[in-house]
């Protein structure tokens, strides 16, 4: 029966380019304005790592204007000072699904490799207009301009236009424009939160977003030092896959599999090594490419179950610091105090992960019923399906009552977690998730800088409990040195001041000054 129906059945295949302008919505492009707030998340994210991942100062300047307000049509403009892109590479870069410098072990803010791309396919399925690209290398002599658009049967870029100009003030980094239907009114807000958050853990970068009334949103940069660039890493043993396997083995030359152990992945040693051929079977001097099907199979299921490999290297990760954290919440936020800690590295699957956590108290934030959360990963602010973040969960599940918070409280938990790979809980890349290493890490970070918060909370009730006993004290200071002066004849004013000094230096008290103010750090704290 199925042979007799199969002449109905018509089969065809798909580009990627093709599947992805057909499937937007799992990139993020599922309405103009989550598309808007998409298309500038993903062209602010390559600005950033084409600057700060080069030892570049970020200096980022984007613009949204109206093209045609009864279409919905809105231009949207980005352009950075980042080492350029090679005039050469630029068409496939932006035009052609799956080519990106984001395929290997390293930390990114993107992940797949896919978001200039996408906002390419959703510009041209709008607009109907090409993508217009600038850049310039650095040291380039050359400014060069193309017009792309993607040839979405052969996922291939279409080049409209290509210009070179001479560099006559040798400017260097990428500028990308393009064209697509918008909603501003919807999207205004989730933009402005992106930018601010951004420039949250990026005080080292300047931020200017012009919007389509005119109004500008800057951020300027407040200090100087930049997290150290991360480099590319080697995979560890514990994350291979048999594919994963065959295609090392197809890159490298027929050399015997102990020695490609040690040259392809990570923490891999002689002794290791050693320890770890005696639970394999296969000769340590059998050359990798004459491995037969079964010994592949074998070796990858061997590399996964071992228990003697290292602990991934996380020297190659980039976390933000503490110092920064706290200078870029301190100048967003404006709390009383922050309280910030790095944890050591850890691990998942064989791939490496850092977690830091921050609290902010106090200040200019307003008093709230649960703790306002910022959540991040690779420094990318994750703004959506926050109640699917295993982040959001270990936060919930905080007793803040042992650590002196009252609710409604004026309290801010920041989280960040970087690694080579992010467990995204879907393709949206907008929630972590709960990955039982990456979730103990989180909660040990966050009880760390509770910890902090509840001593300098204490302190804060000791102070108020002193200033207390100072006022009531005083109030008895004009009537006892007025007494005492008429029995002893010293003058009123000196026996006031004595008696002034006495009751500070009961309280503990600085006897220099009048009633201070907490100033020391307990931990980790800054004082605004």
């Amino acid at each position: 029966m199925w042979c007799m129906y199969m002449s109905d059945v018509a089969f065809e295949s798909l580009t990627p380019a093709e599947w992805f302008r057909r499937n937007k919505e799992i990139a993020g492009f599922s309405s103009p304005s989550r598309a808007m707030y998409q298309t500038v998340r993903e062209l602010i994210e390559n600005a950033l790592d084409a600057t700060e991942n080069h030892g570049i100062l970020p200096s980022i300047k984007a613009s949204i204007r109206y093209v045609d307000k009864d279409k919905d049509l809105y231009s949207i403009y980005v352009e950075d000072n980042g080492i350029g892109i090679p005039e050469e590479e630029i068409p496939n870069v932006f035009g052609q699904i799956f080519y990106s410098s984001k395929y290997k072990i390293k930390q990114h803010r993107g992940i797949f490799g896919l978001g200039a791309k996408m906002v390419v396919l959703y510009a041209q399925s709008t607009s109907g207009m090409p993508v217009r690209v600038t850049s310039s290398m650095k040291g380039s002599q050359y400014i060069y301009t193309y017009e792309i658009s993607i040839d979405t049967v052969k996922n291939k870029p279409v080049i409209h236009s290509h210009v070179r100009v001479e560099n006559k003030y040798g400017w260097h980094g990428t500028a990308v424009k393009v064209v697509l239907e918008g909603n501003w009114q919807y999207a205004k807000s989730r933009i402005e939160e992106y930018f601010t958050r951004t420039a949250m853990i990026t005080p080292y970068a300047e931020i200017i977003l012009i919007e389509p009334n005119n109004e500008v949103l800057r951020f300027n940069r407040i200090t100087t030092i930049m997290p150290k660039p991360p480099v590319e890493g080697l995979p560890h043993p514990s994350s291979i896959d048999l594919e994963s396997l065959k295609q090392l083995i197809s890159r490298n030359s027929d050399i015997p599999l102990i020695d490609f152990l040690k040259e392809n992945f990570d923490g891999i040693g002689d002794e290791t090594v050693r320890e770890f051929m005696k639970t394999v079977g296969i000769r340590a001097s059998k050359h990798v490419k004459r491995l037969s099907e079964s010994e592949l199979r074998l070796l990858a299921e061997k590399m996964r179950q071992f228990n003697g490999w290292r602990r991934p290297r996380a020297d190659w990760l980039s976390p933000i610091g503490e110092k920064i954290l706290a200078n870029g919440i301190l100048h967003v936020l404006k709390p009383e105090a922050v309280f910030v800690t790095t944890r050591k590295p850890s691990s998942y699957s064989g791939h490496p992960f850092i977690v830091e956590a921050a609290i902010a108290w106090g200040g200019s934030i307003m008093p709230v019923d649960k703790p306002i959360l910022y959540r991040y990963a690779n420094k990318v602010p994750l703004l959506q399906d926050e109640g699917s973040d295993v982040i959001r969960h270990v936060i919930d599940e905080v007793d803040w009552s042992q650590y002196k918070v009252k609710f409604p409280a004026p309290l801010a938990v920041v989280v960040h977690v970087c690694s080579t790979k992010i467990p995204y809980a879907s393709a949206g890349k907008e929630a972590i998730a709960d990955v039982p290493e990456i979730e103990k890490e989180v909660r040990l970070a966050v009880r760390e800088v509770a910890r902090k918060l509840k001593v300098y909370l204490a302190r804060k009730e000791k102070e108020q409990e002193l200033l207390t006993k100072y006022a009531i004290l005083r109030l008895y200071t004009d009537e006892v040195s007025s007494a005492l002066s008429f029995v002893s004849g010293v003058d009123e004013n000196v026996i006031k001041g004595k008696l002034e000094e006495l009751i500070k230096r009961k309280l503990g008290l600085d006897i220099r000054a009048g009633p201070p103010a907490i100033t020391s750090e307990v931990g980790n704290v800054a004082v605004a």
